[in-house]
């Protein structure tokens, strides 16, 4: 009788065999073409059980023709990873690329340390060592030129890895989190890594609306100030404008109802289609649109009292529907009540 349970014995052995993400390994697939080309980056394969991250992952070596090392993330230790590195030692021999260079591993604990027990890290650390090593007749691997390579030039290396995102994920964390110590810290780290400069500001402005909004509406024009500033200044000296954004930001109080505010519309419009505009409020450029009531009975506010009259904006399906629920900060209480004073009881608030 069979023992290999049959989800193993009908794994793909192809990519062709391969079923779904088409856009990614399908005959045009973004990933075909990476791999049809004989490159392969640093990726994380993402979904439930079942789906064929693993079965994915081995057809990736094997049309490249590369080791495949599984370590568990729960169980693996600093024994497994060197036992990974025994076999990169293998894999300088064996890979297509590597073997044409002439590499010598002389020491190994850099490499271990950087990769922080992560195998996929230490395997890419090392490949990008040698890439950035390649025009040297002897590749000597040593502790003190891994450490002078990755820690130089650790965004360049890291570009689309974990350095890059966690310590920028750390930053805006410290940032909407209002601690202004942490996220210059985290700034700093930054900063001394080479990370772009216009990245941080870039990022700066986003959380200006994402996180604090109409709580501090001038926390958007302090970051939109800071992003055209350290694109004219230039290093080093933007590091102190980037500082004092950050700083602020991180001392701003915080809402982030206007980001709750276009999720849960869009999110509506996704659901309830194209509703009709009603008719008081559509534009009337003609005699015709005129005649089709288009923009009767519209209610100028400026002709009211204090510039605003209740009338009805939106939908007939939706009237009474609240999106912009004001937090409960100085600035948001306010708007809270101006609000509450046109609409009364009209929008839950």
């Amino acid at each position: 009788m069979e023992t290999t349970p049959l989800a193993a014995r009908v794994r793909p052995e192809s990519l062709d065999e391969y079923i779904g993400q088409e856009h990614l390994v399908g005959h045009k697939g973004s990933l075909r073409k990476v791999l049809d080309l004989g490159q392969l980056h640093s990726m994380i394969l993402w979904g439930p059980p079942g789906t064929g991250k693993t079965t994915l992952a081995h057809l990736l070596a094997k049309v490249q023709q590369r080791p495949f090392y599984e370590l568990s993330a729960i169980h693996a230790g600093v024994k497994e990873v060197r036992e990974v590195i025994e076999k990169a030692k293998n894999a300088l021999k064996k890979d297509r690329y590597l073997q044409e260079l002439d590499i010598r591993l002389e020491e190994v604990e850099a490499i271990l340390q950087l990769s922080g027990g992560d195998a996929r890290k230490l395997l890419s650390i090392l490949e990008l060592v040698v890439q950035s090593m390649s025009s040297e007749k002897v590749i000597r691997l040593t502790n003190a030129r891994v450490q002078e390579l990755i820690e130089t030039n650790r965004v360049l290396f890291d570009k689309n890895g974990e350095f890059h995102y966690d310590i920028i994920s750390a930053f805006i964390k410290s940032l909407r989190g209002s601690d202004p110590h942490a996220a210059v810290y985290w700034l700093a780290r930054m900063l001394n890594a080479g990370e772009d400069i216009k990245f941080i500001a870039r990022r700066m402005l986003i959380l200006a609306s994402e996180d604090i909004g109409n709580a501090n509406p001038n926390a958007l024009l302090m970051a939109k100030t800071t992003f055209d500033a350290v694109a004219i200044v230039g290093m080093p000296e933007a590091r102190i404008i980037l500082s004092q954004c950050a700083t602020y930001l991180a001392s701003s109080p915080k809402s982030n109802a206007a980001y709750l505010a276009i999720n849960k519309a869009q999110a509506t419009v996704d659901k309830t289609g194209n509703l009709s505009v009603p008719l008081h409020l559509r534009n009337a450029p003609t005699a015709l649109m005129k005649e089709l009531d288009y923009g009767k009975n519209y209610l100028y506010p400026h002709d009211y009292p204090n510039h605003s009259v209740a009338q009805e904006y939106m939908p007939d399906e939706l009237q009474g529907t609240p999106f912009y629920i004001p937090a409960s900060n100085p600035a948001e209480l306010r708007l809270r009540d101006y609000l509450k004073n046109i609409w009364g009881d009209k929008y839950p608030l």
